[in-house]
């Protein structure tokens, strides 16, 4: 038996092509997935060889149903449950954490094998391609809780692509009092001001609380920092590149934290859950898996009209 499926197989290539069926663990269900969203981490990161090893069929933003019927979105996030950090309540920093999609096989496909305790039961009123925005939603829920400044404070948000729109709407909930959001794309700052942004600008000029830079180059960190005010907080959540320019003088004497920001706790996950029936989320675009390569390597090549793809099998 096979299923179609979209695959990393080379640097710079994916093909879409039929692959064999998820064979599951003991401990895994199979899912007939729904909605499996394109993060820009899968679009960066099938450039060369790293983590991801072809071939591979990426995807770990995923929803889909049980074979018992259950709408179900999955926590991508492999763990040891075990170690120090874990017992901690840490898993998004477990030694030997992994993620679906780059260290297994992942939701770019009509099925996939998952562990049955990543599944989270979906509200009922959210429909997959909202639903597929759960965990880049979670990913925002834990870096807004990273900057206490957040509350009453002005937020300035780099990038307005998936993760900076959702920080943007976490931000309010969290109680921000400003909020400005910087992309040079006109569609996707126009979307961010329907989404309630005070300012959308290309570059920030001003000073603010608290930073996000949901990019991730060299450039948005500089200014990350740049438009923070002393003792406020840079949270990066972005992975765009791995390099870093910052004057470390001005960290120091302006007390400036800057806090990396990766994945999620499991209660912040299931905020995220809780949440998708509360936001307006119906900004990403469904995307044939048929036409999943085409659109794939258009938004690898800087399409950015549409804010987030979501391959819908």
């Amino acid at each position: 038996m096979s299923m179609r499926a979209l695959v990393f197989t080379a640097p710079g290539e994916v093909v879409l092509r039929d692959v064999d069926e998820p064979t599951p663990g003991p401990d895994d269900v199979v899912l007939t997935v729904h909605a499996s969203g394109i993060c820009g981490s899968e679009l960066h990161g099938f450039r060369a060889l790293g983590m991801r090893v072809p071939p591979l069929v990426m995807g770990h933003e995923v929803v889909g149903t049980t074979e018992d019927g259950r709408r179900v979105a999955v926590n991508p996030l492999l763990s040891c449950g075990a170690c120090d950090l874990c017992n901690r309540g840490l898993p998004q920093v477990c030694r030997t954490r992994g993620l679906l999609g780059v260290h297994r096989p992942g939701g770019f496909a009509e099925r996939v094998a998952v562990p049955i305790d990543s599944l989270h039961d979906l509200p009922p009123d959210v429909d997959w391609v909202a639903a597929a925005m759960i965990e880049p939603l979670a990913n925002a829920v834990h870096a807004i809780g990273l900057a206490p400044e957040v509350d009453g404070g002005r937020v300035g948000i780099i990038g307005a692509g998936a993760l900076g729109l959702l920080s943007l709407a976490v931000a309010r909930l969290r109680g921000a009092a400003h909020v400005t959001i910087v992309d040079p794309s006109p569609t996707r700052l126009a979307t961010a001001q329907r989404l309630g942004a005070d300012v959308v600008a290309a570059t920030l000029d001003a000073e603010h609380d608290v930073v996000i830079d949901a990019v991730g180059l060299s450039t948005t960190r500089a200014a990350s920092l740049r438009w923070l005010r002393p003792a406020g907080t840079a949270v990066w959540i972005g992975l765009a590149a791995p390099e870093a320019t910052i004057d470390g003088n001005d960290v120091v004497r302006g007390e400036r934290k800057v806090a990396g920001s990766f994945a999620y706790t499991s209660t912040e996950f299931a905020t995220a859950v809780h949440l998708s029936s509360q936001l307006d989320l119906g900004w990403a675009t469904a995307v044939p898996l048929n036409d999943s390569q085409r659109v794939f390597m258009e938004l690898a090549e800087g399409r950015s009209d549409i804010v987030r793809a979501v391959i819908c099998p």
